[in-house]
């Protein structure tokens, strides 16, 4: 009889890091690639879309406090990922330390729960990309690709066109898909070329956008609690405390990336000193600049205006009804929209082909995902696989219909992480950590906690959604995963 709790002995997990040669991943990765890495992931659809949807459903002016509890959720977590990614350098990041740490059945939990934060992530964000390719295309050039070809067969238009295919979706994804088998150095140097341009962007907004706040605008700067009714027909908690956390569930999107730079611990070059500055200092970075983005967008147009108005495009919204003299920097802020969806596509897609890289070679999915390319060492065929799945996705399914399901599967991870720490604390004390969690066991519970909080903010429709795509994951472990496992095999 199987014994779903196993672990992965951590000397193994050790002896994989250390691995060299043609069946193991290149470490060209710097600290500074994996901080621009981090920064790349985190500022892009969550920035630019949901800081709007978050002050108009659920926060109001205080979405800024959200941003922080949002952040010191991520802040409590990402020092769990740092202690274990400095601990256990290798490809697969909550997948494999929850091997080490919990055994089989909860890894393959994590890593079938990682499938919503990176594939169905990245298919959420070419859509984006998709439609404000075409707000740009508009306002450059006056013309836009017709419905039918950037929308899905379940998508009819105001005036009656149904739509047939996503196709700049699936042109965005298949281009990063290439770069990522060409190899993830070659991958690293163009998000860096992204980063500095959106983060530029970002910048100019706050600064320029700083002399037009109306103060009125803040004025309650936490509204009375209410209930508000979104496009969809949800309702949503609307000020007060529960308001600020709803808000925190909603633009934790916004943060959600800074845990793919532990994928790529394997291609690290000094994983257990940059590991944890790659995590850390991308996270601190983009928490100074959303806190004072949240302030300066509901500074400069009232969040009821939001609800109704510009919603994805809030940002130039406000810029070309409050900003009359930037006129301009509409255009460059939907240029810095789609830099910033291509970079946070890329590192999605780079760290689902990671996660199932790991799965692979421990049998839980099929070898071909761990297959790589003879060349570029990169795993090539995980990266086709994938391509297909995100594009089919990306192509006939509307946007909307993940929702916040990948808010709740990446904060589902962080409750295991945090709770690994303080398990591999009493299992392997005496093993060695270049980096440790400051004051465990309060840290890794406090963690696990708020982003348990988190999750009740996003609503029982969610909670559902969790539990059906679980439920799927369920049964493709006991009836494919368990019998091919080498260390059930063992």
């Amino acid at each position: 009889m199987a014994n779903i709790w196993v672990k992965k002995p951590l000397k193994q997990l050790l002896n994989e890091a250390e691995a060299s040669g043609e069946g193991s991943l290149k470490r060209t990765l710097s600290a500074g690639n994996l901080v621009a890495l981090g920064i790349g992931a985190i500022i892009g659809a969550g920035l630019f879309v949901r800081t709007a949807a978050a002050a108009a459903e659920s926060a109001g002016p205080s979405v800024t406090i959200s941003f922080i509890l949002a952040a010191v959720g991520c802040a409590l977590a990402g020092l769990c990922y740092a202690e274990f990614a400095s601990m256990i350098p290798i490809a697969g990041s909550a997948y494999t330390y929850s091997y080490a740490t919990m055994g089989e059945f909860v890894a393959w939990t994590i890593g079938w729960d990682l499938v919503l934060e990176y594939a169905l992530g990245a298919a959420t964000v070419s859509i984006a990309w998709s439609e404000y390719l075409n707000k740009l295309l508009a306002t450059l050039f006056g013309t836009e690709i017709p419905y039918q070809w950037c929308h899905s067969p379940f998508q009819v238009s105001e005036l009656g066109t149904q739509g047939i295919m996503n196709i700049p979706a699936v042109f965005i994804l298949f281009c990063l898909t290439l770069l990522l088998i060409r190899g993830v150095q070659e991958s690293a140097t163009v998000n860096a070329v992204i980063v500095v341009l959106k983060v530029a962007i970002v910048i100019l907004f706050i600064a320029l956008g700083w002399q037009y706040i109306n103060p009125a605008n803040h004025m309650p700067y936490i509204p009375e609690e209410t209930k508000v009714v979104d496009g969809a027909g949800v309702s949503h908690d609307f000020g007060g405390f529960w308001g600020i956390v709803g808000g925190a569930g909603t633009v934790f999107f916004a943060f959600i990336g800074f845990d793919a730079v532990s994928t790529a611990a394997q291609e690290a070059k000094n994983p257990s000193r940059d590991m944890p500055i790659g995590i850390l200092v991308s996270l601190v970075v983009c928490t100074i600049l959303y806190i004072l983005f949240g302030h300066v967008l509901t500074g400069v147009a009232h969040y009821s205006e939001f609800r109704t108005a510009g919603k994805e495009a809030s940002v130039v919204y406000a810029i070309q009804k409050y900003m009359h003299d930037y006129q301009w920097l509409g255009t460059m802020i939907t240029v810095a929209i789609l830099a910033g969806f291509s970079s946070v596509i890329l590192v999605m897609l780079l760290g689902q082909s990671r996660v199932f890289y790991s799965m692979a070679n421990d049998g839980l999915v099929p070898k071909v995902f761990s297959q790589l390319h003879p060349k570029y060492r990169t795993p090539y065929r995980s990266n086709l696989l994938f391509f297909v799945f995100v594009g089919i996705f990306a192509a006939f399914v509307p946007g909307d219909v993940v929702g916040d399901m990948t808010s709740i599967g990446t904060l589902f991870a962080f409750v295991l992480v945090s709770i690994g720490v303080v398990i591999m604390r009493k299992t392997d004390p005496n093993i060695e950590r270049p980096f440790k969690t400051p004051f465990s066991p309060v840290v890794p519970i406090l963690g696990a906690l708020t982003c348990l909080l988190m999750i009740y903010g996003l609503g029982h429709e969610n909670w559902m959604r969790l539990i059906v795509w679980m439920g799927i994951g369920l049964v493709i472990y006991f009836g494919y995963s368990v019998r091919r496992s080498k260390l059930q095999r063992k």
